[in-house]
């Protein structure tokens, strides 16, 4: 019997050569894909245009009322903005105004994330009588415009007797079925049934299973929720100019006092604008990072 001796391999064709000064692409999923210029011009441009109202705020903030309304408008900053931002502070009430609002969407934002979280869990995986029927009732509700409600609601708060006091603008929005659906479709998908029925096993109950269960799994949903709603809240003009007044006023409700008169003052209305934009920038530049990384933590999870 005689031993076949190993053939010599044979020389890579010239087309899979890797060519000399040249890194080989990394294939697969593990493969980097790095941005061109065309990549970066469009971005370069969508933050041109997502800061521009911010930075004209600012500008037209620290003019006067009788430049912005020459043309062709400035576009640098002047230096009436400290004049400009203590007429906007003093006349609209905003450091009242500013810790209402943060009150109220604090509170909204609460409470949607906490009772959202524990209905979606209920809508995922729980199983009742009409769950399906509830479901849908509560998506439904979506659907109605909420001018529709405004009647009905000024006459509820009217009788309690809460008009022009905060509990009037967040209780009604406390809850929101949009909450409930968002965490319901996360918690579908993030929540596997078997953990929630080895936790079941092992004697725990509900509130146990929410809390230690639920809770750290649906992190990540429950701080975009939060954020989303906080900013909504926030931003909200319709419900609060009908349920509050001046004397005690959220941020929205605040600047429609600013600039009154025969000619409105454009740079002071810009200036508590401004004001009233700068905690929202700053909940992002505190907590922006660690959405980000949640939002991640739960895509490598799931």
């Amino acid at each position: 019997m005689t031993l076949l001796k190993d053939a010599p391999a044979r020389p890579a064709p010239a087309g899979d050569r890797p060519r000399a000064g040249r890194r080989p692409r990394a294939k697969g999923a593990g493969g980097q894909f790095h941005a061109g210029r065309l990549a970066y011009a469009l971005i370069a441009l969508v933050t041109v245009v997502s800061l521009f109202p911010l930075v004209w705020t600012a500008v037209a903030a620290s003019r006067d009322n009788t430049r912005l309304a020459e043309s062709p408008p400035p576009f640098w900053f002047g230096s009436n903005l400290p004049r400009n931002l203590d007429i906007a502070w003093h006349d609209a009430n905003l450091g009242l105004a500013l810790l209402n609002t943060a009150f109220v969407a604090g509170s909204i934002a609460l409470g949607t994330v906490l009772f959202g979280t524990i209905a979606g869990f209920a809508f995922a995986r729980l199983r009742f009588r009409f769950r399906t029927a509830l479901l849908m009732l509560t998506i439904g509700t979506m659907m109605v415009p909420p001018q529709l409600s405004v009647v009905p609601l000024f006459m509820a708060i009217a009788e309690l007797e809460w008009t022009n006091q905060l509990q009037a603008v967040i209780l009604p929005t406390f809850v929101s079925a949009f909450g409930v659906f968002f965490m319901r479709q996360y918690l579908t998908q993030a929540l596997p049934g078997e953990l929630v029925e080895a936790a079941r096993v092992d004697g725990a109950h509900s509130l146990r299973i929410v809390w230690h269960v639920v809770f750290p799994v649906a992190r990540p949903a429950m701080a975009v929720l939060g954020m989303l709603t906080f900013v909504m809240a926030w931003n909200d003009f319709f419900w609060p100019i009908i349920a509050l007044t001046q004397q005690n006023p959220t941020v929205q409700v605040a600047l429609t006092g600013l600039g009154r008169g025969y000619i409105p003052d454009q740079s002071v209305i810009m200036a508590g604008a401004l004001l009233g934009t700068l905690p929202l920038l700053l909940v992002l530049a505190v907590f922006g990072k660690q959405i980000v990384g949640g939002i991640m933590q739960g895509a490598v999870k799931g």
